[in-house]
């Protein structure tokens, strides 16, 4: 005696129903609120149509390697109509939340989730892969737990170069304001920029080359708030 199972629809099963839905909303209520043309919807059906009797096919004893082709090419075209319905005409207004859930869709969230400032710190593995060219390795910080990925979004690089002795007053005031000492926080680095990569690579001027550059890096959220500084790290620049 054979095993008894419960048989639950597929991808392509409820994509067909969803559809199928659709056409039965817009021909009995919506096309005119909507402004679909009529053509759209018959077009819809049509492809629908052809979706539901390659599946058939495809799960029955005439499945060959052309039909599964041919049904792979079938759902595309449905999905493809099917986007383009969404983005062209499911949009809000004239839809309200009941249209959406009606369709089968999630309604727009009209309030903005509010993405908090970073607290995590990050820091970086410093490399030589040539000549006055140094790359950072940006992580977190050790041992320190990560915010959410919209808090996280990028890193900004803070970095000021020191050469030896300390810079004339004159150099620290110039363009390239060079760092009179040591720095003890991030505040104290005059240049910084923005990168959502975990390698960044800085090629320095050849006239850099023995001098060090001191980093700080901190992590922006995706409105551009910094969290709180990382440590200060440095290298000589080879």
């Amino acid at each position: 005696m054979s095993k008894k199972t419960n048989w639950l629809p597929g991808k392509r099963e409820l994509q067909i129903a969803m559809s199928e839905n659709w056409q039965t909303i817009l021909v009995t209520t919506k096309v005119s609120a909507w402004n679909i043309p009529t053509a759209e919807v018959t077009a819809l059906k049509t492809l629908t149509t052809a979706a539901e009797v390659a599946l058939a096919l495809s799960q029955s004893s005439a499945r060959t390697v052309v039909v599964t082709a041919q049904t792979k090419a079938a759902f595309a075209a449905l999905t493809e109509k099917m986007r383009f319905f969404k983005s062209r005409y499911f949009v809000s207004p004239p839809l309200v939340d009941a249209d959406y859930i009606s369709l089968g869709l999630k309604p727009h969230d009209t309030k903005p989730t509010p993405v908090p400032p970073p607290t995590a710190q990050a820091e970086a593995d410093i490399t030589y892969p040539a000549a006055h060219t140094l790359e950072l390795h940006l992580r977190p910080l050790a041992d320190t737990a990560p915010d959410p990925h919209h808090s996280d979004y990028g890193f900004r690089v803070y970095y000021g170069i020191l050469p030896p002795g300390g810079a004339t007053l004159e150099a620290a005031a110039g363009p390239r304001r060079d760092l009179l000492k040591p720095p003890t926080s991030g505040d104290e680095l005059p240049h910084s920029h923005f990168t959502r990569r975990k390698r960044e690579r800085l090629d320095f001027a050849q006239e850099e080359s023995g001098k060090t550059v001191y980093f700080c890096v901190r992590y922006e959220n995706a409105k551009g708030e910094p969290g709180p500084w990382g440590p200060i790290f440095s290298a000589v620049i080879p």
